[in-house]
């Protein structure tokens, strides 16, 4: 028997709905469906599975407000922010619809006969999402897995399922197969284990923690399983002197804050050259102020509550009486968990203000002296997801970007990810890429074979 969760809206903590958790048993049963599927999902013609795809694409897209207004009160993100990850999956399974037609072997010339390579399908895809985007991060790994011919049984996190099922109802109205792609709300204990125990899962997608991804990793390994991981991020965003200071100082909140902070590829250290790290600071406070906190379903509102009461003593657990705070932003009081903006200007490059993810909206500022210092604390982490440089000399953002150990970096602007271009850490940040022309592949294993022209 199923036991189930109640999940709440973290903006007022009310129960929204109560949802059945799946068991290990039932998650079996799952994927043995998803195996019984995978024959005749791979068999499908390239292009219809390829207007399949598009079909999902545009049920999403017919339904965009409606799975919005979920993530608001499921997650508390707010309306703009989540219009556009309902956006991002339609976006992201027409990009992918493309694929099927042109999952292209090779010819390769050898003596004495013919040699091809096929892009065949892994077979059953477990996907693990995590609770800060369950939108976009859901559909970055089914939409690549379901273009190459796989199966997919997807797991969303605990806190945040609905927009999930709500997918899932809305591929089986687009005419895909209701085996061909799963939902399994549940426990990572549970259902995530068996994704990374079972035989029959031949690949794990795994976006969440850097602790939990060693686990599966470690997991995978015991039995040769090919992962993708997309992990932690203590992100850099480097103001030199000669950088429009006034567009910085403007936008570095929302290189921080977005999502109340609660996301992998946050800004969440700011350094700064030294010679204007007063100036800077002075630019950075009306910005954080101006910072919108409220209502998450208000048009004008920039920023929500964070995911749950327990989230929520951890960030404030970070800010100690004697914390060196420059200055806080607003946040609602009342029922939900809120948690103003926040600039710390940590003495200490060991301060766990600087080392560790708080996933909050908390950025400590930080000064640097020359380039090199600049490149040297930016890759002072364990992680290595992404970041920003912000200056007006090419020739530096290119030195820089080339010496910042990060995969996803912008120069003058805060942007991390477009499904069109490849997405993913160095270091402890993750392994493997998602998104743009190569991930399909990730998903796909090269089938060589020779053919004899020999008599």
């Amino acid at each position: 028997m199923s036991s189930t969760f109640d999940v709440i809206n973290p903006a007022t903590e009310e129960v929204v709905r109560s949802v059945a958790l799946t068991s290990a048993e039932e998650t079996d049963a799952a994927i043995a469906r998803a195996q019984a599927a995978l024959p005749a999902w791979r068999a499908v013609a390239p292009g219809d599975r390829a207007r399949l795809l598009r079909r999902f694409a545009d049920a999403v897209d017919a339904d965009l407000e409606n799975l919005a207004r979920l993530e608001v009160t499921n997650s508390g993100h707010t309306i703009g922010n989540a219009r556009w990850e309902a956006g991002n999956v339609r976006d992201v399974l027409h990009y992918y619809s493309a694929a099927p037609e042109r999952l292209l072997g090779k010819q390769i010339p050898v003596p004495g006969g013919v040699n091809v390579t096929f892009a065949e399908p892994l077979g059953v895809v477990g996907v693990i999402v995590p609770w800060n985007f369950p939108m976009p991060i859901a559909g970055w790994g089914f939409a690549p897995a379901l273009a190459a011919g796989n199966t997919v049984v997807l797991k969303p996190a605990e806190l945040t399922p609905l927009t999930a099922l709500r997918l899932a109802e809305l591929a089986r109205e687009a005419g895909i197969p209701e085996d061909v792609f799963q939902v399994l709300p549940g426990k990572g204990s549970v259902v995530g284990q068996r994704f990374v125990e079972h035989a029959g899962v031949r690949k794990v997608v795994f976006t969440g923690s850097t602790e939990v991804g060693k686990q599966i990793m470690a997991g995978c390994a015991a039995r040769v399983k090919r992962v993708t991981l997309e992990l932690g991020g203590k992100n850099a965003n480097i103001v030199f002197a000669d950088a429009d200071l006034a567009k910085a100082a403007a936008t570095a909140p929302y290189g921080v804050f977005d999502n109340a902070g609660q996301d992998c590829c946050a800004r969440s250290r700011i350094l700064v050259q030294a010679s204007v790290y007063e100036k800077f600071l002075e630019l950075l406070e009306p910005a954080v102020k101006g910072v919108v906190v409220g209502d998450p379903g208000a048009e004008a509102t920039e920023m929500g509550p964070l995911i749950s009461a327990q989230h929520l003593e951890k960030v404030a657990s970070y800010l100690a009486p004697d914390t060196p705070v420059a200055f806080r932003g607003s946040a609602p009081e009342g029922p939900g968990f809120w948690f103003p903006p926040t600039v710390v200007l940590p003495k200490s490059p060991a301060d766990p203000l600087v080392t560790e993810e708080i996933f909050g909206p908390v950025v400590a500022v930080q000064p640097f002296e020359t380039e090199a210092d600049a490149i040297a604390q930016a890759n002072d982490t364990e992680y290595g997801l992404s970041g920003s440089i912000w200056t007006s000399d090419v020739g530096r953002a290119l030195r820089v970007s080339r010496g910042v150990e990060a995969g996803n970096l912008s120069v003058n602007s805060h942007s991390s990810v477009r499904y069109w271009t490849p997405f993913g850490g160095f270091k402890q940040s993750g392994l493997g890429r998602e998104l743009g022309p190569d991930a399909v592949e990730a998903f796909t294993e090269t089938k060589n074979v020779f053919i004899s022209t020999e008599e």
